[in-house]
């Protein structure tokens, strides 16, 4: 019998850990090599892993829920074969039921003078908090030896905004078949009294929001919550400028309607609009390189490469957006088969994380929703984001070699939002003008292939 070691794997260059979300596997269920395994959510794209090797599940050694570094085993698996990989000593069955209770804790490092360890999730929360080193210590951890767990910080950090606060209505006041669920606000352990810490006074609380009868209360999945997070954070970092600049597209929109269906018999893929509004993006960022660049601190770093971020929305109502890497170096054929796989793979969770990083710059199309305009969110770090308003055919002035004259044609609104703290109004306003000029002067004779 051999037994090998599955372990968490890189799932990006800036990943350094996973949340187990949900086994597809039994212990003693068959698995082929390659067939995914299980379900593990980063911060940035819930992803399957795969199974390194063929065999049988022998073990599993983290739990739904439990929050593993890159690199620690998270299960065993017996291949059937000689002892090519055997586990290195009997020792080893005893340490790997224990894992998924102590995984965190013999990641992180000592913090305080007694030695008490903290997960790098939970000092990561206390520092977004303000949780001070002496509060952390005075938390009573419901983890294994007294760890400080992630429910446990967040339930401190919930009763401090409690304190701070005049008590909510009652939700018994609400009938319970409106609750769609329902939790404690709050259950926290503490050493000491919650009155004697110090209220953190960088942090506002939010007034208490009344509860009436027939509302419900649905808890915001994880998703959401590191969106909701994300877009706080920008509008924090980044004073938001948005200009706005009409385009008449009406060339361009002849010449899909011209070559749509060569492409779909030729390549098998469906063409928006979407590859011809990247192609003009790309080219307005070649004529203006520093809307291609990030912020840090007082720095700013000029990227070299161009890489489109895309937002996509997925049947959840939340958004995604996935990277088009080196979005200069592909055609309108290759764009459109890229933009089709991120989006189709972003709506059937499928995409990795890789695949959710290092955007340089980013576009949403707001009009797929009938939407003439929108004030869309910076992506930090990056410093400009373009929303692309709807399509539609209005009357307006032609101007021909023998007068002016009335016509029906094809517009849309641009708006771009940047960072004023790196980009002015000329900049900015240029881009977005320059854009819009790339898709006005849209060749009717282009060729596809």
């Amino acid at each position: 019998m051999a037994l090998v070691e599955l372990l968490m794997p890189k799932m990006g260059e800036s990943v350094m850990e996973g949340t187990i979300l949900n086994w597809l596997k039994k212990v003693g269920d068959k698995v082929e090599q390659d067939e995914s395994i299980l379900e593990v959510a980063t911060d940035k794209v819930d992803t399957e892993i795969p199974s390194t090797h063929a065999g049988v599940l022998k073990e599993i050694l983290v739990k739904e829920g439990d929050v593993v570094q890159v690199g620690k085993p998270i299960a065993i698996i017996d291949t059937g074969g000689g002892s090519s990989e055997p586990i290195p000593s009997p020792e080893i069955e005893v340490i790997a039921n224990q894992i998924a209770e102590i995984s965190e804790k013999i990641q992180a490092q000592p913090v305080s003078g007694e030695g008490r360890f903290y997960s790098p999730l939970v000092l990561s929360i206390a520092k977004e908090e303000g949780i001070s080193m002496a509060e952390l210590e005075a938390i009573q951890g419901t983890g294994q030896e007294g760890r400080v767990t992630k429910n446990d910080i967040l339930a401190y950090v919930e009763a401090k905004k409690l304190q701070k606060t005049t008590p909510q209505p009652q939700v018994s006041e609400v009938k319970k078949e409106s609750i769609i669920e329902t939790k404690p606000i709050v259950e926290v352990k503490i050493s000491e009294p919650v009155q004697e810490i110090k209220p953190v006074e960088t942090k506002k609380t939010s007034t208490p929001v009344p509860i009436y009868e027939g509302d419900e209360i649905v808890e915001m999945d994880r998703m959401r919550k590191i969106i909701a997070q994300r877009m706080v954070e920008s509008k924090h970092t980044a004073p938001h400028v948005t200009s706005f600049v009409e385009a008449d597209v009406t060339n361009l929109v002849y010449w899909r309607r011209k070559v749509k269906d060569e492409m779909l018999q030729r390549e098998g893929e469906a063409l928006t609009f979407m590859p011809m509004f990247v192609e003009a993006i790309v080219k307005a960022l070649k004529d203006y390189p520093m809307m291609n660049i990030s912020v840090d601190g007082d720095k700013i770093i000029k990227r070299k490469q161009i890489n489109i971020g895309m937002a996509v929305a997925l049947p959840n109502g939340n958004l995604i957006v996935p990277v088009i890497h080196n979005a200069d170096q592909l055609n309108l054929v290759g764009l459109t088969k890229k933009i089709n796989d991120l989006a189709r793979r972003a709506r059937d969770n499928k995409l990795k994380p890789d695949e959710l990083a290092g955007g340089t710059y980013t576009v949403s199309n707001v009009g797929s929703f009938g939407n003439v305009l929108g004030t869309p969110i910076i992506m930090q770090p990056q410093v400009g984001i373009l929303a692309l308003g709807a399509i539609r055919k209005i009357p307006a002035v032609i101007e021909t070699p023998f007068g002016d004259t009335i016509g029906v044609r094809h517009k849309m609104f641009l708006s771009h939002s940047y960072d004023h703290r790196v980009v002015d109004g000329a900049l900015g306003g240029m881009f977005v003008r320059r854009v819009a000029d790339y898709l006005e002067e849209f060749d009717l004779n282009k060729s596809l292939f």
